[in-house]
């Protein structure tokens, strides 16, 4: 494993970061602080701390109030920066940011919902559940029921994760499709099932990190929904390994195709994948002598074959810029629109979650 090719890839970054929305609070840069956050807790460089202090204080008021942030939008992207806040409250013990966790928590209660109980996506996009959201919201929503609320609403959480296998897997493939749609309405969507067509890579990892994440978050006291989210963990984690590049160890932007012209090994998704094996593993939610060498095997790809240098600097590429689908008629969930959507390097998501997935390889040889 390269240590030294990822360390330096990680300090170059980090030393020019620009937030990727200087007046929003946004889950773009809350992946960055998540990421930052993970290695702080394994190394205890104060570097770590300050970057995050110095990128989200500028945010939150005495008040609890944070600037940019909406909550009557009912997105549940945003509440995905809100994850640090917990973190940053156990290091301070400002009480800002207990109040800007309850900021965020008023849109958690008040968010709008399916009539099969799960949070819609975003009021933009209405009666319906993507997987990406359930990365956003679930494990703040299970981190403050248990430090904060007696776990009263645990079974919410577990229902919202059951519905979704209920809704958005598919049997046969073993995979979960992107996004379901209530109404049935929009364009993209199944007029028997609700489903979107095809199976996105990253929304694949964004569900796989809800799960090991919000599984980390909740208290194994509360046996029955503990098991729930470990079993779910353990089905898709052995439903996706069936589409891994044995050679690449990666994985197509669409999962299942691979012999599609212009499909290609996404690298956001391979990392996400990568961290849901080794948080898994480190958590005993998976077997580690089953899933660990998978986790290390990706993660030693990533770093020969994705971090590339070019005149004197490291970048990680191959990255999908972001995929979704709608509002409207746009963005139809076809083959060719996930193929269509541009191939950046150094995303903030991709970023993010490479800092999540290596802060486990540092606990593991810690």
């Amino acid at each position: 494993m390269n240590t030294n090719k990822i360390n330096r890839y990680i300090k170059e970054y980090l030393s020019t970061y620009k937030r990727y929305r200087e007046e929003e609070w946004c889950y773009e840069d809350g992946c960055v602080y998540i990421g930052v956050k993970a290695l702080y807790e394994v190394t205890k460089e104060e570097y770590y701390l300050d970057f995050i202090r110095k990128n989200v204080d500028p945010f939150i008021s005495e008040d609890g109030s944070i600037k940019g942030y909406d909550f009557q939008s009912y997105n549940l992207d945003n509440i995905n920066a809100g994850k640090v806040l917990f973190f940053l409250y156990d290091c301070t013990k400002e009480e800002k940011y207990k109040k800007a966790i309850e900021t965020i928590m008023n849109q958690v209660r008040e968010h709008p919902r399916t009539k099969e109980g799960n949070f819609w996506h975003k009021m933009i996009y209405p009666n319906q559940v993507w997987l990406d959201g359930l990365y956003m919201a679930q494990p703040f929503y299970m981190e403050y029921e248990t430090r904060f609320h007696n776990q009263e609403y645990y079974s919410d959480i577990i229902k919202q994760f059951k519905n979704v296998r209920k809704l958005l897997f598919n049997e046969e493939k073993q995979l979960y499709y992107h996004a379901y749609d209530e109404s049935r309405t929009r364009k993209w969507a199944d007029k028997v099932t609700g489903c979107s067509p095809n199976f996105w890579l990253r929304s694949m990892g964004w569900y796989l990190m809800a799960l090991i994440d919000t599984y980390d978050s909740a208290s194994d006291q509360i046996y029955e929904h503990y098991r729930v989210l470990k079993d779910l963990l353990k089905e898709a984690i052995q439903g996706i390994l069936q589409y891994q590049d044995e050679e690449s160890k990666l994985f197509y932007q669409l999962i299942d195709l691979p012999l599609q012209e212009g499909n290609y090994f996404e690298t956001s998704g391979s990392i996400m994948i990568a961290y849901a094996l080794l948080k898994g593993s480190r958590l005993k939610a998976l077997l580690p002598e089953k899933y660990q060498y998978r986790g290390l095997e990706i993660l030693d790809s990533l770093i020969e074959n994705r971090i590339i240098e070019r005149d004197n600097k490291l970048y990680l590429t191959w990255n999908c810029a972001v995929a979704g689908l709608g509002p409207k008629d746009e963005r139809d969930g076809s083959v060719a629109y996930y193929l269509s959507e541009p191939i950046t390097e150094d995303d903030q998501k991709a970023v993010g979650s490479l800092m999540m997935l290596y802060s486990e390889y540092l606990r593991i040889n810690k």
